[in-house]
């Protein structure tokens, strides 16, 4: 069997479930073409290098899979081809032969594990920045309003 990866980009406002749909219609399309899912990798929301259907970010999926006679490669392609949420894919044939499919599969949950440990982490780090940013929003905004206050004293002071 030969291993095959396929990384689509989706519109960024896409929720978690409907990515997740998406992934489940792959996996469900692969099965029924005769292929063996592997795992399914969301990398998250990137910038895009330019400007894709006026989205300037991306949602960053791949979906790694062995099929025997490609049969899966075209069936997902198509898939992904009528998806309006999918803005682009592109699949990429992985180098040597898999010959111990459960070893793969082991491997695979594995690689699954760590990857979904590294998301749990990004999305933790994630929301501490947006908390941080949150504060400094705040912070800013208190610093003005203590400035224009001490402005209007010194205005009204000047009046008198």
């Amino acid at each position: 069997m030969r291993e095959y990866e396929t990384t689509f980009v989706v519109q960024p406002e896409i929720s978690d479930e409907g990515c997740t749909d998406l992934c489940a219609r792959v996996n469900a399309l692969l099965e029924r073409s005769g292929a063996v899912p592997l795992l399914h990798d969301d990398q998250g929301k990137r910038r895009l290098a330019y400007d894709i259907q006026k989205f300037q970010k991306g949602r960053y999926v791949t979906a790694y899979y062995l099929d025997v006679e490609g049969k899966g490669v075209a069936e997902i392609e198509r898939l992904l081809r009528i998806e309006e949420s999918v803005l682009r894919f592109l699949t990429v044939l992985r180098p040597g032969e898999v010959t111990d499919i459960e070893k793969r599969k082991v491997e695979a949950a594995e690689e699954q594990r760590v990857r979904a440990e590294r998301a749990r982490e990004r999305a933790a780090r994630e929301a501490e920045e947006d908390r941080m940013r949150a504060q400094m929003r705040d912070d800013d905004r208190d610093r003005d309003r203590d400035r224009d206050r001490d402005r209007d004293r010194d205005d009204e002071g000047d009046d008198e």
